[in-house]
């Protein structure tokens, strides 16, 4: 069976229709200031309507105060919650309590101690999304970390993969490490934040979807 396959940091009408067209099976979008996805929330809920029924929705949040989350997950009302900063478990289990919606935590993976420090969030978090460490922006980077770190690791919490993956190395990545899900972002752009419909289709065609 092909793993899951997200894709993320997504901006127009047109991203989320090409996601879907070729089998993609979440889209995530980005509302952090810094990053070149960012969206504001009136266009992360238009583009989050648009997608409703047809594939499941990540909001990716990055360090932002409480109220912000609320306004975020009100506005937009996500099917999952993706938190890509320095987020604890308390936090996380705070906001799982008051929200209908999954909540992730992206992990950077920089020696295998990570992978056991990443077991605090068990109960919190209901998928760790493994990432290269985190340099001047959180995620989104290109930058790829060492995927044998993951090869025969037992997980204690659903789990995926990110960082640096493209067409051209996504199913070796798979092949590696049997990751269940695979996020990509800057690995299907033409340019930084803006998507290329080729690369999508190449993504998902390589990862067997």
């Amino acid at each position: 069976m092909p793993p899951l396959v997200k894709i993320c940091g997504l901006k127009t009408p047109e991203d989320v229709d090409a996601a879907i067209r070729f089998g993609a099976t979440h889209i995530g979008l980005v509302h952090y200031e810094p990053s070149p996805r960012h969206i504001d929330l009136k266009t992360a809920a238009e583009l989050r309507a648009r997608a409703q029924g047809r594939i499941k929705v990540a909001l990716l949040l990055v360090n932002a105060p409480q109220k912000l989350t609320g306004e975020a997950l009100a506005a937009v009302r996500p099917d999952i919650v993706q938190f890509h900063g320095n987020e604890t478990p308390e936090w996380l289990a705070a906001v799982k309590r008051l929200v209908p919606a999954q909540i992730w935590k992206a992990i950077g993976l920089a020696d295998a101690g990570t992978l056991d420090r990443a077991g605090r969030y068990r109960g919190a978090a209901d998928r760790i999304l493994f990432d290269a460490p985190a340099a001047a922006m959180p995620g989104g980077t290109g930058a790829r970390f060492d995927w044998s770190l993951l090869k025969n690791h037992r997980h204690s919490i659903d789990w995926g993969m990110a960082g640096g993956l493209t067409p051209t190395n996504v199913a070796e990545a798979i092949a590696a490490t049997g990751a269940p899900l695979v996020d990509v972002s800057s690995g299907v752009e033409s340019a930084p934040g803006v998507k290329d419909v080729d690369k999508i289709a190449a993504f998902l065609k390589a990862a067997g979807r």
